[in-house]
């Protein structure tokens, strides 16, 4: 089973915005972001930068072409 972390980078600092991640689904609301035990969660405005499954996490960065 693979869970991973994922992070938000924003001007050379990374935050953690959800942990253990089993699920992730590309949007037109945004990113969302799915556990086991909470509710899914919508990352508007943010594109994926990168995966690394052998680290288990994903870093966002924002999407400064897309407005809600």
């Amino acid at each position: 089973m693979c869970q991973l972390n994922v992070v938000m980078e924003q001007e050379g600092n990374q935050e953690t915005l959800m942990e253990a991640v089993t699920g992730l689904e590309v949007t037109e609301q945004g990113i969302v972001l799915r556990t086991y035990f909470e509710e899914p969660m919508t990352v508007g405005n943010a594109l994926i930068k990168s995966i690394d499954f052998l680290g288990g996490s994903v870093v966002l960065v924002p999407d400064a072409d897309r407005k809600n």
